[in-house]
């Protein structure tokens, strides 16, 4: 970078007053110029690079985001989450450390990436971050909001004792339920399966500590463990303990006999475990309820 023919290398020894009478700027004042003061008191500033889409990231919200922290002067970051590939759910208001990136992400939607550039006062303030941060440095941050969930709900649950949850309305329960498998959900995709077998399990464990105020009230919580019953069958498949999948796989079938999934899952565990009359009766069922389907025939065909 070069400014008013003065390289930066060479700027970042000159002193601010030195630079200031020579009309020179700092990088980090000449981006200032073109970002938007999110809060009036200079101390936030934000660029938007890349808009994103939907509403803005909720304040109780548990957001998935790519980020890299700058010095001024310096083209490498001191943090980052860019070499991950799949970065961790950050809690708001415990995991983000810094109030001015969390403030900054509460101005994001999902995709959108933006630069913000933090006073001391919203970043490491004045005693800095040693040895990494000098005192009273204002750092640039690059944010991407890969995805967020609302888990404003599922706090206040959690927070209520086991007798005042088991009050509530059911369809408040399911929204937390909801959000534990949407949680569970993203950590098998990212391959996470102990992750993901943790929230399924509280999952459950939420929906067997409800104490059904009448029968359609069970029927509807029945059909609520179903999809977690299968979820934790196959999750217990990637993990190599068959015998685990096949008693959530048969605890689906006691929900959903015909489950074709349940079926499935059932059929598979038994194969791992060298089960194959087991694994062959299964398979058949599943296969009486869909007999184009490719994967139940293909195991089939292994037991052929």
């Amino acid at each position: 970078m070069q400014t008013n023919g003065v390289s930066s290398r060479i700027m970042q020894f000159l002193d601010p007053e030195e630079r200031r009478r020579a009309g020179i700027q700092s990088p980090f004042q000449r981006l200032a110029q073109q970002m938007q003061d999110i809060l009036g008191d200079g101390g936030i500033l934000k660029e938007l690079i890349h808009g994103g889409d939907g509403p803005l990231v909720p304040r109780d919200a548990s957001v998935s985001i790519n980020y890299s922290g700058f010095l001024e002067y310096s083209d490498r970051p001191f943090d980052s989450t860019t070499h991950l590939k799949f970065p961790r759910m950050l809690k708001l208001g415990k995991d983000v450390t810094l109030c001015g990136l969390e403030l900054g992400l509460l101005t994001m939607r999902k995709g959108e990436f933006s630069r913000f550039l933090l006073q001391p006062d919203y970043a490491f303030g004045v005693m800095g971050c040693p040895p990494l941060i000098p005192p009273s440095t204002t750092v640039l941050y690059e944010v991407q909001v890969l995805d967020f969930l609302d888990t404003a709900q599922v706090d206040e649950f959690y927070a209520m004792t086991p007798g005042e949850q088991n009050s509530v309305q059911l369809s408040a329960l399911l929204r937390v339920i909801d959000t534990e498998r949407a949680f569970g959900n993203r950590c098998f995709n990212q391959g996470r399966y102990e992750d993901a077998k943790d929230r399924y399990k509280q999952a459950m464990t939420l929906l067997q500590n409800r104490e059904p105020m009448d029968k359609m009230e069970k029927v509807r919580i029945d059909e609520a463990k179903l999809p977690f019953l299968l979820n934790l069958s196959l999750v217990y498949l990637r993990l190599e303990r068959p015998q685990k999948a096949l008693l959530y796989g048969e605890r689906a079938l006691e929900i959903s006999p015909d489950n074709t999934k349940a079926l499935f899952r059932c059929g598979q565990a038994s194969l791992e475990m060298y089960d194959y009359k087991k694994a062959q009766d299964y398979l058949t069922m599943a296969q009486t309820k869909k007999p184009f389907d490719t994967d139940i025939n293909n195991l089939l065909r292994k037991l052929a």
